[in-house]
């Protein structure tokens, strides 16, 4: 039987004005949740789950019991974030990574979704031992790019897979045999996505936990600090009463975020429950960041919430009656990117219909042709991106066109001519062809595509990358 000593630090970073990063670390339990969704609570989302991993942090008989109680954490969390989100649907949006393991003496049970990582650090190599839900990172594995791309794509913070209080999520599970001298380090991407894993595994051997802890997050600030930076350590040491009954300790969001008890969202909205509800984070007016956090997670199925309140509103306005000013007034705060006779348009309200109804009214038409988008985007568009409001919007339109403009000067520059090969004449060999006919049948034809405006068919990677155009 072994023992775990731990440390554990959160901070903001150099750019972002709240810390959506949460962790939990103890004698049995180490955890970094990663909270997304921009002005929609991701600090909430991370909080909700660090706090039930420890409030159910007790140490396992075997490893089969460890996976069954992770899993059920993980359960407990979605449940709750799917409680809070049908009290409040401006918390729509919100999710989290998890990513964190229990530790019995002998065997760590890993739990893993979203791309915060795992690594171990075992006779001085280091191993990752989780594998990113991210969109490079199926990219990596199909072959398409290879990790040095991955670590510069521009989309390399997009996620498949988180908790988000939908019903349907898929963790990774895994046993690891846990040895003397092991360092296990989970870290959200504000660490793991500025250092390299040269650096991660120099500084994770620092003798001092506390200041391994410490000097990881000061190199992710020193290259940048753009994202929240999380970093729980445990090392296994020989089996010590003291450390086992050393004290959990959370950090980051969960410290600092009050979750709201269950029905204590709705009360706020009419009831005579006199708690405080959630605490919305201080907004930031930068449009760059509200578009990124709100395009962070991008799920493979995209299933939307809202033609599910759509059938439960309709069901109470059939029976109490009245509901149809409860239709009007959840559209009124809906707003959503798509596209209107060809150009990107801003809109205010549900996509689609109801009973004939148009559910959405015309904000803003852009002068950005659908056409020009890169290809993922324009499925995006066409699909319709919702978002939180009209500065989100106008931040997700910005971004759009950059997009576009690139696309159309790549078209421009795919359709210029290619330079024509002359070739000098020179004596025919008997038998050889006469005038009129090529020299070299067997060329390629490719210059003279060129010379038509033919532009190659794009390759596996364009049609992998977003910005393909």
């Amino acid at each position: 039987m072994f023992s775990l000593r731990f440390a554990a630090h959160s901070e903001v970073g150099r750019v972002r004005k709240n810390n959506q990063d949460a962790g939990y670390a103890s004698p049995t339990m180490l955890l970094v949740t990663d909270g997304m969704g921009g002005a929609a609570a991701g600090d909430l989302a991370s909080a909700v789950a660090s706090t039930e991993a420890a409030r159910s942090d007790h140490r396992a008989a075997d490893g089969e019991e460890m996976l069954e109680r992770i899993a059920g954490m993980m359960a407990r969390a979605n449940a709750k974030l799917t409680d809070l989100i049908d009290e409040d649907l401006q918390l729509d949006g919100m999710g989290t990574t998890f990513c964190g393991a229990l530790f019995n003496g002998e065997q760590f049970g890993l739990a893993h979704i979203g791309d915060s990582r795992g690594y171990l650090l075992r006779d001085g190599e280091l191993t990752q031992v989780t594998h990113d839900h991210s969109w490079v990172q199926s990219l990596i594995d199909e072959g398409k790019i290879t990790p040095a791309q991955a670590a510069v794509h521009p989309h390399r913070s997009l996620i498949l897979k988180v908790l988000n209080g939908q019903n349907q999520f898929d963790p990774d599970y895994e046993l690891i045999d846990a040895e003397l001298g092991d360092r296990l380090l989970f870290c959200s991407d504000g660490l793991s996505g500025l250092i390299d894993d040269d650096t991660i595994a120099e500084l994770l051997a620092t003798e001092d936990l506390d200041e391994a802890a410490a000097q990881l997050a000061q190199a992710a600030n020193d290259n940048g600090g753009h994202d929240n930076i999380t970093v729980i350590i445990g090392e296994v040491t020989e089996q010590d009463d003291e450390l086992d009954a050393v004290e959990g300790v959370l950090v980051g969001s969960a410290t600092e975020v009050k979750i709201p008890r269950t029905g204590q969202l709705a009360m706020e909205r009419g009831g005579t429950d006199k708690g405080a509800p959630y605490p919305k984070p201080e907004p930031d007016n930068s449009p760059e960041h509200d578009a990124t956090e709100v395009a962070r997670y991008a799920p493979e199925d995209h299933k939307r919430r809202w033609p599910g309140l759509l059938a439960l509103i309709l069901a109470i306005a059939l029976v109490f009656g009245g509901g149809a000013w409860g239709l009007y007034a959840y559209g009124k705060s809906r707003y959503f990117v798509g596209a209107d006779d060809g150009y990107v348009a801003v809109y205010n309200g549900l996509p689609g219909g109801f009973l004939g109804i148009d559910m959405s009214t015309l904000v803003e038409r852009t002068d950005i042709p659908v056409a020009d988008l890169p290809r993922f985007f324009r499925r995006q568009v066409e699909q319709t991106i919702a978002v939180q409001s009209t500065e989100a919007a106008k931040g997700t339109t910005t971004e759009l066109r950059v997009l576009a403009e690139r696309c159309v000067e790549v078209r421009r520059e795919r359709q210029k001519p290619k330079p024509t090969i002359t070739v000098s004449p020179t004596p025919r060999p008997t038998g050889t062809p006469g005038p009129g006919l090529p020299l070299h049948p067997t060329a390629s034809p490719s210059v003279q595509e060129g010379n038509l405006g033919i532009t190659a068919t794009p390759t596996a990677t364009e049609e992998a990358d977003p910005e393909a155009c």
